[in-house]
């Protein structure tokens, strides 16, 4: 053991190893590093106008904007599509919210969340599962970053596209599966989103407070200028919708539950953010309001300026980099060159906070908790960053159809586990949790549960999976029943509903420990935190213990100002 402890590996390890408290035991070490502990209130610098400006940056991306398309193509009229996407993210902010307030209150993130629900060890599948999409996810949407810069390139130097015949770009690597111009454009916005990995995340909320304010702007110009040009807002808001009786009713449901799938890694991940809020409620109203606004505001744009181009180019063109192609390609002068390029520049920073919010943070946050020793969140975003790199998106992208369908069944995994963690945190355990357990590797914790599994977590999450199983094969083109499409048209409400109602079910037959009798959350009395074991003896572990065995039954666990004093989360 000596040896091992001197040897060159050894080293390495201790070099590489990121901070953490010390006199932590190795199981310990595998649980807390300095980005999973309770953020303490220096870092707590989150306000309400923060979280708006978060989520007004984060409404206005390509996939926001395009969110009606499907919908209207499928027969909606534009108006019963909107009434989908308000519907879909008034939803959504509403699991925002619940899933938000437990990082606000406990100022913990969603890996460490989880041990509560799914055990010490048992989070580290459900982490895993979000912190692998989260890469594919990263490299999906660098390469549409990718073609924002291609746009902005192309709009100053006209020859910057694959060589047509008449000009451009001759394509070196031919058996790619892309072109040279696409690959190197990509590549540059990859680059340039580096250094926005590197701030912590306390920090980064100026990246999305400037975004808040730029692209909404452009976005608005983008809507003038279309409009303008189309003398008018075009067709697609005067046709009525095809669809009627129960057809219309199922076509609204599937556009409802496609705004909340849309969201569904934010819903689960909103932990991350929120605990870096001041207070709970700057994490309360300001998701609740500004998400169904900011989205529905993005998709109403984006209705409106792809029906334009109806007009200007005689087809409707939902995609918006493609419909800033179109201008590029009528070669109209210098100005419409110089409002290609302003409009891509605020689509390239859209796509860079949308990618560092929803994924590069995310991802690094995952990681972290799979190696605590290792990996912070820094690393762990830098990780992301690669994997994203090296997938070769652009091969994903090839069957766009295919890639849509697998990737919006991975809602269903994330419904199950937000449904077990919500009836954890709001139903079994009653707001009440004992910080310091969640960082233990103790046999006796009470989140160590079997093995470190919570099975009735398990049991729980794959029986809302299960449930929408059938329909995800209907959805990919099998034959199924009726019933089962019918069930995966709600697939993340289905999952949700019964993965909480199983999870509930096991609680009452087999209950666990450490839950309170009656709504107590303590997480304002949590300030720094210490997870080192004391000695049993220790006067203050015994003061800790009668504490939580009384605030789980109700009383008081002696006065205030005894328990901010005492109390070692």
């Amino acid at each position: 053991m000596e040896k091992l402890k001197r040897s060159k590996v050894a080293h390495w390890s201790n070099k590489l190893a990121v901070e953490s408290e010390p006199n932590l035991t190795t199981a310990q070490l595998m649980l807390f590093n300095h980005d999973l502990k309770p953020v303490e209130p220096e870092r707590r610098q989150w306000g309400a106008w923060n979280f708006v400006g978060f989520w007004i940056a984060d409404s206005f991306n390509i996939n926001t904007w395009m969110i009606s398309s499907s919908n209207i193509v499928d027969g909606l009229s534009w108006w019963q599509s909107w009434i989908c996407v308000w519907l879909g993210y008034s939803i959504a902010a509403c699991f925002v919210c619940m899933t938000g307030r437990i990082g606000a209150m406990y100022h913990i993130s969603f890996p460490v969340v989880n041990r509560a629900s799914f055990g010490i060890w048992g989070a580290l599948w459900p982490v895993f599962n979000r912190a692998a999409m989260a890469c594919i996810w990263y490299g999906v949407q660098a390469w549409i970053g990718g073609t924002c810069v291609y746009l902005m390139i192309r709009s100053i130097w006209n020859n910057w596209r694959d060589d047509d015949g008449s000009g451009g770009i001759k394509n070196g690597i031919p058996s790619s599966g892309t072109n040279t111009v696409e690959f190197v454009s990509f590549f540059l916005f990859w680059l340039g989103s580096l250094p926005f990995i590197y701030p912590p995340v306390h920090k980064i909320r100026h990246l999305f407070t400037v975004k808040a304010y730029f692209v909404p702007t452009a976005g608005i110009a983008f809507f003038i200028w279309a409009i303008v040009r189309a003398k008018g807002i075009g067709p697609i808001v005067h046709q009525p919708g095809t669809a009627k009786g129960s057809a219309l009713g199922w076509l609204m449901v599937r556009g409802i539950m496609s705004a909340i799938a849309n969201f569904a890694t934010l819903i689960v991940n909103d932990p991350d953010f929120a605990r870096f809020a001041r207070k709970p409620s700057d994490a309360f109203l300001p998701q609740l309001l500004t998400i169904p606004i900011g989205f529905a505001v993005t998709s109403f744009i984006g209705i409106i300026v792809s029906s334009s181009s109806t007009v200007i180019f005689g087809e409707a063109i939902w995609n918006p980099l493609n419909l800033l192609e179109s201008f590029l390609n009528e070669d109209a002068g210098a100005g419409q060159r110089f409002g290609v390029f302003i409009i891509a520049a605020a689509f390239t920073l859209a796509q860079l906070g949308t990618n560092i919010a929803a994924n590069s943070i995310s991802a690094g946050t995952d990681m972290t908790a799979l190696a605590p020793r290792w990996i912070s969140i820094r690393r762990g975003g830098y990780i992301c960053a690669l994997v994203g790199l090296v997938m070769c998106p652009w091969q994903l992208l090839k069957d766009t159809n295919s890639f849509t369908t697998y990737l919006s069944a991975y809602s269903v995994f994330l419904s199950s586990i937000a449904g077990v963690m919500i009836c954890d945190y709001y139903v079994v355990r009653k707001g009440y949790l004992q910080i310091k357990d969640l960082y233990s590797g103790k046999k006796t914790g009470p989140y160590y549960y079997t093995f470190g599994f919570h099975w009735r977590g398990y049991a729980a999450y794959i029986a809302g999976v299960l449930i929408n199983i059938v329909g995800f094969v209907g959805a990919i083109g099998k034959d199924v029943p009726v019933g089962a499409k019918r069930i995966y048209d709600l697939n993340f409400f289905a999952g949700f509903l019964v993965a909480s109602i199983t999870y509930w079910a096991l609680c009452k037959v087999s209950p666990i420990p450490a839950c309170s009798d009656s709504w107590m959350e303590v997480g304002d009395e949590i300030t720094d935190i210490s997870v080192a074991y004391h000695d049993s003896g220790d006067e203050r572990d015994e003061r800790d213990e009668r504490f939580d065995e009384e605030a789980m039954h109700g009383g008081k666990g002696g006065q205030k100002e005894e328990v901010v004093a005492s109390k070692n989360f």
